[in-house]
């Protein structure tokens, strides 16, 4: 797993994780920017992480750096939609 980063210059989110063949892929968001909150328009996961988990590992690092950078997200992805309403203890960080 790299760190996970803010590409501010592509509007994107994106963290790598190793697959099960032990290659380096990656999950993102595309987001738009609106004051202080990220509008989170699109999440995707490289095909050969589904079902390894990163994608949600992917969300909660995405959660922890709005909260550490006093960010809102405001999900319009269906996938950020309901992993934030399964994760109640990021409300905070829900706009």
């Amino acid at each position: 797993m790299t760190d996970f980063r803010d590409v501010q210059a592509e509007q994107r989110f994106e963290q790598g994780f190793t697959d099960p063949d032990g290659q380096l892929r990656t999950v993102f968001a595309d987001y738009a920017v609106q004051g202080g909150t990220r509008v989170i328009l699109h999440v995707e996961a490289d095909p050969a992480l589904r079902g390894t988990g990163a994608a949600g590992q992917f969300m909660q690092a995405m959660a922890e750096h709005a909260r550490a950078e006093k960010l809102k997200l405001a999900p319009r992805c269906s996938y950020a939609v309901a992993w934030l309403k399964r994760h109640p203890d990021f409300d905070d960080v829900t706009a």
